[in-house]
């Protein structure tokens, strides 16, 4: 069911026209279009362009005369049809207007030419009639909310599809939120975390990308020491060059070599004292006290005895030069042994900051390895100095030499692994960007992996598989009916093809055109056409020839009996349309317009073959008739429902129209006789002229007209409007009657003097007259009371 044109925009008088901000009731809601729809319009007002637009509908477009318009119909079932979709919506709609009459009644324009035919049901295809009724009852009713058969199927296949298509969407979603907001979210997203991750830009792009690399068989993420590396790695700055490290050079073999020499060296023994020979301690002790006692002492400092000339012989001959000079040598050795100890021991010293924490756990075994290498290197001098410190404490008796390790090359590998490493350090100040990039990627994807766990990622990725595998079987079961459908559709129209009796369809005209308008004088007839037998034309008659110079109430008669026919052919039938019928009693008289009101009611309403009705009209003793319209319908569980109806009104506002709701007072009072008074109303009551309100001006002379001859033809019923009564109307006042009679006579009928049809409109001159009219109105005070609250004004 349509429920509003939503907008309209550059088609015909209609411009930026939106239904939700025009048509609302006094409440100020919306107002939307009901079963039946009465639209009140005056001629030029844009009615038939409202009919336009629905007849596209069934058409398939709009002319091209129009330019580039657009426009959008709303309907009940959310759907919405615009300029651009006009075929395949699946709208069905039957509209009655001048273009049907031009396209169908083609004979109108052109005499010689005939009446587009159409095919009723005829009476010997009960065969074919049974088949379709045995298709259509498989087919079962698409009415929304009574559907039956493969309809019924459809509508729960297509809400099996809706469910698994909510449901994949929802699953869908929810994960495509959750990655979302990895990527971009303040609180947990990448992008807001560039100090660690790197990528200030990220989005879900490329956190799709991480996705792929974290999912790769080869991928291992970050353990938790890898972790803290990078952690350091990507805050460092960059540090300044390693001061160089040279390392000392080692003697090692030189002093093994020496001592081996010194430590196995022999002294002569003739002139020795052997007693001191066999006791080192003592030769010691009388070596030094021989050193102490030379030059300063004559007698024994410690037993007090002469020391003699012979004693400092024998003595100067048991320590001689010889030995002495031995000794020097192994003190000698020692000293420089134990500055090399001292050398190895301060040669380096490693400081950890200057070195970048990629290498510290390097750096770190370097620095074991040193202490231990010197540690080892300090032992093997030690054995050394020990080994000579006992022969100088034995200076006279030889001794073993025991050959120590010499660890100088573990010494001088751990110092070229500090240099090299110095090397690479100071060399990865020129790569610290990259490799800190490299860094934050592995964190990036390490996160990545964990967050995927966090989720549950690949459990919502089978449910969503599986959700879609469900959706797409839902799917092409949906597609399955439908296509079941539209075939069943096709095949009812190939066998409604051939139910061929046209001849039927001018009989249903001819009985509208006798029953109810009795006009026998026309006639519309079923011939072959004369280049091909098979082809069916009709004509209308008029005493038994071809009727040529209808009346224009005839053409108006004619075609709107055709169109009623025409809605019982077999496109039509059972298809329960949209029908809009617009002014369709142009031209017509009191009598006929009864009988199209009838026509209506026993036709369409009565026979329910609608989904719903739209009536427009410029004539308020039609829109009388049809304000009494009424019908009902019997729903899905058998109960009988009214229709329910909307009145609307287009108002033409200088060059556009526009739609509202019909005022309560044109809808709810049944005479044109209350509209012409609240016309002449507003133009007397108006305090400033303008574009809104101007055409009240411009229509003023014939609503002005229109009214005085009702009311003074009620008033003096044996004489109506003339000078006379126009006078006796305004009483002793007469030029009011005669300004009145100006206005009606030069701006309503131009008569005697037609420029004036090319000169504006003298608002005072109207605004005068209005006045006046209201001013003798007032002096029956109860009849224009009730005149104002008729249309909806508040009595003075």
């Amino acid at each position: 069911m349509l429920k509003k044109i939503q907008k309209i925009n550059k088609l015909g008088v209609f411009e930026d026209f939106y239904w939700d901000y025009e048509v609302k009731n006094n409440g100020g809601a919306v107002q939307s279009f009901s079963d039946i729809n009465i639209i009140y319009g005056r001629n030029y007002s844009g009615k038939t362009t409202l009919s336009r637009i629905v007849r596209a509908l069934e058409t398939g477009g709009v002319s091209d005369k129009f330019g580039s318009p657009s426009f959008s119909l709303k309907f009940s079932d959310k759907s919405e049809v615009t300029q651009s979709g006009l075929t395949g919506h699946g709208k069905v709609s039957r509209v009655f207007n001048e273009d049907f009459t031009r396209e169908n009644l083609r004979f109108i324009s052109d005499p010689d030419d005939s009446i587009e035919p159409f095919a009723i049901l005829g009476d010997d295809n009960n065969k074919i009639k049974k088949k379709i009724e045995e298709l259509e009852a498989e087919l079962g009713s698409s009415d929304e909310g009574q559907e039956s058969g493969l309809f019924s199927e459809r509508k729960a296949a297509a809400d099996v599809y809706a469910a698994a298509f909510q449901a994949h969407k929802k699953a869908n979603d929810n994960l495509k939120r959750q990655l979302g907001d990895k990527a971009t979210n303040k609180e947990i997203g990448i992008k807001y975390k560039p100090e660690r991750f790197g990528d200030q830009n990220y989005t879900i792009k490329k956190l799709e990308d991480d996705l792929e690399e974290v999912q790769r068989s080869d991928f291992q993420p970050l353990t938790a020491e890898e972790i803290a590396q990078h952690e350091k790695l990507i805050k460092e700055k960059t540090l300044l060059d390693i001061p160089k490290f040279k390392s000392p050079n080692l003697s090692f073999a030189i002093f093994s070599k020496e001592a081996g020499l010194l430590v196995t060296k022999e002294i002569s023994e003739s002139d020795k004292i052997e007693d001191l020979v066999k006791d080192a301690v003592l030769n010691r002790w009388v070596n030094e006290g021989r050193t102490h006692h030379r030059g300063t002492h004559e007698k024994c400092a410690f037993c007090n005895n002469t020391i003699s000339q012979d004693r400092w012989t024998k003595l100067d001959k048991h320590f001689d030069e010889e030995s002495e000079k031995l000794e020097k040598d192994i003190e000698d050795l020692i000293k420089r042994i134990e500055a090399e100890q001292n050398t190895v021991r301060t040669a380096l010293s490693i400081n950890f900051s200057h070195f970048y924490s990629k290498f510290h756990d390097q750096l770190s075994n370097i620095n074991s390895a040193l202490k231990s290498a010197v540690t080892e290197y300090q032992s093997s001098l030690e054995v050394l100095v020990t080994q000579l410190t006992n022969r100088k404490n034995d200076i006279l008796n030889t001794k073993d030499f025991v050959q120590p390790v010499d660890s100088s090359p573990e010494l001088n590998a751990v110092w070229d692994s500090y240099k090299s490493l110095c090397s690479e350090s100071d060399l990865f100040s020129t790569s610290l960007n990259s490799e800190q990039a490299i860094a934050r990627k592995a964190l990036r994807l390490k996160e990545v992996a964990d967050y995927l766990i966090t989720i549950d990622y690949h459990t919502q990725l089978d449910s969503i598989a599986d959700l879609q595998d469900k959706l797409e079987k839902a799917s092409s079961e949906k597609t399955r009916i439908s296509e079941e459908i539209t075939q069943k559709q096709a095949l009812i129209g190939a066998k409604k093809s051939e139910l061929n009796d046209e001849e039927k369809g001018a009989k249903k005209v001819n009985e509208y055109l006798n029953n109810f308008f009795g006009h026998k004088f026309l006639t519309l007839e079923a011939k072959k056409d004369a280049e091909s037998s098979k082809r069916i034309r009709f004509e209308v008659i008029r005493d038994g020839k071809k009727a040529y110079h209808l009346s224009e109430g005839e053409c108006s008669l004619l075609a709107f009996c055709y169109f009623l026919a025409k809605l019982d052919d077999v496109d039509t039938r059972d298809s329960k349309p949209t029908i809009w019928i617009d002014d369709p009693i142009s031209s017509l008289d009191g009598n006929h317009i009864f009988f199209v009101y009838s026509l209506l009611t026993t036709e369409i309403l009565d026979k329910e073959s609608f989904e719903q009705l739209f009536i427009s009209t410029h004539n308020l003793d039609f829109l009388k008739y049809l304000k009494r319209l009424k019908g009902s319908y019997i729903d899905s569980v058998g109960k009988k429902i009214d229709f329910q109806k909307a009145y609307f009104m287009i108002v033409r506002q200088d060059r556009t129209s526009t739609i509202k709701v019909m005022p309560s007072y044109l809808k709810e009072y049944v005479t044109e006789f209350n509209f012409l008074f609240h016309q002449i109303h507003k133009c007397a009551a108006m305090e400033s002229i303008d574009d809104t309100n101007y055409i009240n001006f411009y229509n003023f002379a014939n609503n002005a007209r229109k009214f005085l001859e009702i009311y003074l033809y009620y008033k003096y019923p044996d004489q109506g409007m003339n000078e006379r009564t126009l006078k006796l109307f305004f009483g002793n006042d007469s030029v009011p009657a005669i300004l009145v009679d100006r206005i009606n006579n030069e701006y309503s009928h131009l008569c005697g003097v037609f420029e004036r049809g090319a000169t504006p409109v003298e608002v005072p001159e109207v605004q005068l007259a209005a006045r006046k009219i209201i001013e003798k109105l007032k002096k029956d005070d109860e009849q224009y009371s009730a005149l104002l609250r008729s249309v909806g004004e508040i009595p003075e």
